[in-house]
């Protein structure tokens, strides 16, 4: 006799009918039920079970399988499996099923249709339907801080220009409204930065906000649109930026090059009227060309004293955004701001016991420096700050598992002190006697001990060919010394008085002043901390050092020292045929 069909609720009926199915006999049924034979015979006659085809008969215990184990407590792996293969095989039975009743060939096998219909036509690259915009339109609202929506309010201004603290979100925001403006209007956006490196975060906030949000891609460089419109990033070579037009913002442009030229070329992508400028930047020297453009003095020029227009952009005239009286909208957000108006980022307590007043006010309170005391003011240094991705694309690729292949590069090193961020460079020696230095990466870290910190330079001797390394020991810098030395023995130390930080200075200042050093445009951290380095006298009034405010409780210019320490291996005087080996100072 063969096995039992098992029904998870008790139908004698039906369960008689899969029997009879499985070949039992009429009174093997009954006497298996307990039901009498003229009963079953009974159920036979008015169910016709003879009648019933292969389709029928197979399709119906599938059936009852599937509702056992989808009614079972506890599934296996395999009950799932199971599951799955009696999904597909309904599924199957009911293509043939449609196929008896008068179907087509291609009930059975639904790849003839496709076969049939021709090449698909593809999707236009970049297209967003109207739900599109609205999820990413919604998303980005709702990600606004109150200043950032001061910004969204004054989108519709001809001119924007901000002043900001360093790492409120401002890149972040403007990549998302343009990207939504472009959307909406299929007006094209344009982006410049110090660098071309710089110019591209706004592509990448841009590509993370719609995968987050719609979980699709964003392609292209420059990104065009299916409505037409185009997105392109660009550092400050003006050669590359004239005839186009469209909305540009201009990232950082207290800190480039040649602002009053870059900044003609620039304006001219936007002479039409329906066309949008905006404008923001930390603040950097006041010696800057753009100086003058945020005071309004710009349009004071060769006019009498008497018709000179005067403004207030001071803080409390410019918290809150103001359309100033030469039709510019400005608005000043310091990081105090930030935070009373939403931005939960920053630790305050923190940050003021990292920075003394004087970085703190630069960076973060947006108060410009008077550079005119600086060993390093910000003219010296622009004649070294390139766009990286341009000048060196030839041997040096960032995003290689070996940047600088098999090229020789010196690393310098601040450590961090009690309250203090540490910094990191990478710099490639000049190929040629009286070359150029050119630093390929710089680092800052904070809240690291010594063991941390000597772990970040052994990552960076695993990507670069190391061949001299230049470590501060004073303090914490004599455990991350020790550390670096049993996987780099050669390690160069540096113990600081008067004497040693002046020569790492004046060494550092040879190289600058000649024009043999350069570093990425975008990087205001390095130029703002090479600016903060002053020369003062020692507590008793006897000797010359050099400082940038750095005390037991207060970082400053990390990244400054570090570049020294690495310029170091070079003598003072540079290769020449006469010398050798490098100056130690212990």
């Amino acid at each position: 006799m063969n096995a039992a069909v098992e029904i998870p609720v008790r139908d004698n009926r039906r369960q008689a009918k899969f029997l009879y199915w499985t070949g039992w006999r009429v009174t093997d049924i009954a006497d298996f039920l307990a039901e009498k034979e003229k009963t079953v015979h009974a159920w036979k006659s008015r169910d016709e079970w003879d009648r019933a085809d292969n389709v029928e008969r197979i399709g119906g215990a599938l059936e009852a399988r599937l509702v056992q184990l989808i009614l079972k407590d506890g599934k296996s792996s395999g009950d799932f499996k199971e599951i799955d293969l009696l999904h597909r095989q309904l599924e199957r039975q009911a293509r043939i099923q449609r196929f008896q009743d008068g179907g087509t060939q291609t009930d059975l096998n639904p790849e003839l249709a496709k076969r049939n219909e021709g090449p698909k036509k593809s999707a236009k690259r970049n297209e967003f339907s109207d739900e599109d915009f609205e999820l990413l339109e919604a998303a980005f609202l709702d990600g606004c801080f109150e200043y950032q929506k001061d910004w969204y309010r004054a989108s519709n201004q001809r001119t924007r220009m901000l002043l900001k603290s360093r790492q409120i979100g401002a890149t972040f925001y403007f990549a998302r409204e343009a990207l939504l403006d472009a959307l909406k209007t299929g007006r094209n956006q344009i982006f410049l930065s110090a660098s071309k490196a710089q110019a591209h975060q706004f592509k990448n906030y841009m590509l993370a906000f719609v995968s987050e949000v719609l979980g699709r891609p964003l392609t292209g460089d420059p990104i065009i649109l299916a409505n037409g419109a185009e997105l392109h990033f660009l550092g400050t070579n003006y050669r590359t930026a004239q005839g186009r037009s469209g909305n540009f913002y201009f990232d950082e442009f207290f800190w480039t090059c040649n602002f009053d030229e870059l900044n003609k070329v620039a304006s001219g992508m936007a002479l039409h009227k329906k066309w949008r400028k905006t404008y923001f930047s930390t603040p950097s020297s006041m010696a800057h060309e753009a100086y003058k453009w945020w005071t309004g003095e710009r349009l004071n020029k060769g006019k009498p004293t008497a018709q000179h227009l005067k403004m207030d952009v001071s803080h409390d005239a410019l918290q809150l955004g103001k359309l100033c009286e030469d039709r510019i909208w400005r608005q000043i957000v310091t990081i105090m701001d930030a935070d009373q108006r939403g931005c939960d980022l920053f630790d305050l307590d923190e940050l003021r016991f990292e920075y003394n007043a004087e970085q703190f006010a630069n960076l973060l309170m947006c108060e410009f420096v008077d550079d005119g005391a600086s060993i390093f003011p910000l003219a010296m240094l622009q004649k070294g700050m390139v766009d990286s991705w341009e000048a060196w694309g030839e041997d040096y690729k960032p995003f290689a598992m070996r940047p600088f292949g098999d090229r020789a590069v010196w690393v310098g090193y601040d450590p961090a002190e009690t309250g203090d961020s540490s910094g990191l460079v990478v710099v490639a020696p000049p190929m040629v006697p009286g070359g150029k230095f050119r630093v390929l990466e710089r680092h800052q870290f904070r809240g690291m001990d010594f063991a941390a910190q000597a772990e970040s330079i052994r990552q960076i001797t695993q990507r670069y060919w190391v061949t001299y390394i230049g470590i501060d020991v004073t303090g914490m810098g004599s455990g991350v010394a020790q550390l670096v030395r049993q996987f780099f023995p050669s390690v160069t130390t540096f113990s600081y008085s008067p004497e040693v930080k002046t020569r790492l200075v004046l060494k550092a200042y040879d190289v600058i002043h000649n024009g043999r050093l350069e570093f990425d445009a975008g990087w205001t951290d390095m130029a703002s901390s090479l600016m903060a380095i002053r020369k003062t006298t020692t507590a008793s009034g006897r000797q010359m050092t050099y400082t940038a405010g750095r005390t037991d409780s207060t970082g400053h210019a990390d990244l400054a020292w570090a570049l020294f320490h690495a310029l170091h291996n070079e003598p003072l005087e540079g290769q020449t045929a006469a010398n050798t080996g490098r100056m130690e100072l212990f």
